[in-house]
């Protein structure tokens, strides 16, 4: 049988080579068209909180204030 194969393949080698450029045509024509985004996002969640506090210095605003609502926020779906 792989004997047949090859005998037929060296014979027949115009087709053969046909088949071959018609595959990679088609492997080229298909991987242009793959969705494939070149490069996925991959930056982590981020949360924005700009917050006023009367009396503290920004240092103290953040620590006291922005970063405890930062990180419970941080975790809840569909937040804008």
């Amino acid at each position: 049988m792989f004997e047949k194969l090859i005998r037929f393949s060296i014979e027949q080698r115009w087709l053969v080579l046909l088949a071959a450029l018609a595959m990679g045509a088609l492997g080229v024509f298909n991987y242009q068209k793959l969705p494939i985004d070149a490069v996925p996002d991959i930056t982590n969640v981020q949360v924005q909180i700009n917050t006023q506090a009367a009396g503290y210095s920004p240092l103290e605003t953040e620590q006291r204030v922005t970063y405890p609502i930062e990180t419970v926020m941080a975790g809840l779906p569909n937040l804008e």
